[in-house]
């Protein structure tokens, strides 16, 4: 499982990003808000751990970025500050939950290992809603328009179900490619021909593309 860690305090985010690492999980590290953005739209991440005070882009706008484009995964804030009004805008914003520094790594492990339970294996959710239009059915592995089922080879249906569960995030070819594909040999212009056959049977927006960085749904 990848995370992202957005700590500007060199000793602290490097003993996060050691213990995390030592516990199985790829862990990408920025000192700035701005880099972080970017990696966050270009790459997939399990979680998100954002220091509030950071140069450039600081944890709250982030956050407030992300949630409005309707990136949902969970995201820790960690912060030394305690006052009431800060800790309430990060959940007006949406943040899961909040780490006051300094804390026991093994209280991030058990913090992390919970949200991650929560988000990504919630049997409980059926549907994961796209726009008005369209949504997807988690149970029975369906993409629906207006409810009614879209006819998808099982190749697209691995690619909808993948920029899904990344909704607005785009997503490289080369990720497609070792994520839906599994690394098996398949050409750049393959996956460009299954996102076309999937935007035929849907609507030509349905996948967003940005030029040299990838696709996306929502």
């Amino acid at each position: 499982m990848k995370i992202l860690l957005l700590e500007d305090d060199y000793l602290y985010k490097i003993t996060i990003k050691d213990f995390l690492e030592s516990n199985g999980y790829i862990v990408d590290d920025f000192e700035s808000g701005d880099e972080a953005l970017e990696a966050i739209y270009t790459n997939t991440y399990t979680l998100l751990l954002l220091d509030i005070r950071v140069p450039e882009i600081d944890g709250y706008t982030i956050l407030k970025e992300i949630r409005e484009n309707g990136i949902d995964i969970p995201v820790v804030m960690l912060t030394s500050l305690t006052d009431i009004d800060n800790l309430s805008l990060g959940y007006e914003l949406g943040c899961s939950d909040y780490l006051r520094k300094p804390f026991e790594l093994k209280e991030l492990k058990y913090r992390l290992e919970h949200l991650i339970r929560t988000y990504h294996f919630n049997s409980s959710q059926s549907y994961k809603i796209i726009d008005t239009i369209y949504k997807f059915d988690i149970k029975n592995n369906l993409l629906l328009k207006n409810d009614m089922p879209v006819d998808l080879t099982a190749h697209e249906l691995q690619l909808v179900s993948f920029l899904v569960q990344n909704k607005g995030r785009f997503i490289s070819l080369d990720t497609l490619q070792n994520i839906v594909w599994e690394g098996r040999e398949i050409t750049y212009a393959d996956i460009r021909m299954c996102i076309k056959r999937v935007r035929d049977k849907c609507d030509k927006e349905f996948i967003k593309t940005k030029k040299f960085v990838g696709y996306k749904v929502g």
